[in-house]
């Protein structure tokens, strides 16, 4: 990923109506007031906050992960944003993780701010035989991650706890091999977050540009659009493969009409 900078400067640019504030190792990314400064400079709101839950983000705002919920919300609530984004707990914050569904309601109870846990992946054994093996091997069982791993309390999937909203990743479906129209519907009206994006299904996360893999990007916009959904979709793409900036550019406007072509009601 780019500077925060960029990413409003790329949503300005090409129209966006928001944007996801990633809290990571930029040290931009931490503070509140200078997002809240480029907001205003570019005229881009923030929408949603993604809190520092990837393991390449363990140790930003502090190494313990209760507060970091906590101060998230507080992130969210100061910069006018309607959504906290969550991945359930590692198994190993045992603490975190058996006080996770409890601490999540309670925030929600002192805030108009939603948060929103999101389904995730499991480690795949078959990511040592090479993609296309991969993507074979899935074929043939129907879906499904086969022999994996999973990181998460209690699992990678967040409608095994007990929470009252949740985020919908098109990509971290693929991964899984699970069924993104089912979770959707299984989600129901706690589905208030949508990162749109794409996978084949190959054992690493993808965040392909929407509508290039191989997951039903479009039945589920259609389907968010038909019903009463009235949360935000976040375009979560990775341009890592643009040799150009005008090369990203393409992608992310790409990605948006997309999005705005199959929410169309």
């Amino acid at each position: 990923p780019l500077r925060a900078e960029a990413a409003f400067e790329y949503a300005a640019r090409l129209g966006y109506d928001g944007v996801e504030l990633m809290v990571w190792s930029e040290s931009v990314s931490q503070d509140i007031d200078a997002v809240r400064k480029l907001s205003r400079r570019y005229r881009v709101p923030v929408l949603s906050v993604h809190a520092p839950c990837l393991l390449i983000s363990q140790r930003v705002w502090g190494a313990n992960p209760i507060p970091k919920l906590g101060r998230s919300v507080r992130a969210a609530e100061q910069l006018g944003a309607q959504t906290v984004v969550v991945h359930p707990p590692f198994r190993w914050q045992r603490r975190y993780a058996e006080g996770f569904s409890d601490q999540v309601a309670e925030l929600e109870a002192s805030s108009d701010v939603l948060i929103a846990v999101e389904n995730m992946f499991p480690f795949r054994a078959d990511r040592f035989f090479g993609a296309g093996q991969s993507l074979e091997r899935m074929r043939r069982r129907g879906g499904g991650p086969g022999p994996a791993i999973s990181a998460f309390a209690p699992s990678y999937d967040p409608l095994d706890g007990n929470h009252a909203h949740y985020t919908l990743d098109l990509s971290h479906t693929a991964t899984a091999g699970t069924d993104a129209l089912e979770m959707a519907q299984r989600m129901g009206a706690g589905l208030v977050h949508l990162h749109l994006c794409d996978g084949n299904g190959l054992p690493a996360d993808e965040h392909l540009v929407p509508g290039r893999g191989s997951q039903p990007t479009a039945e589920v916009c259609q389907m968010l659009a038909a019903g009463h959904f009235a949360g935000h979709v976040v375009l979560e793409v990775s341009t890592s493969s643009a040799r150009s900036a005008n090369e990203r550019e393409s992608l992310l406007a790409e990605s948006l009409q997309f999005a705005r072509t199959h929410l169309l009601r």
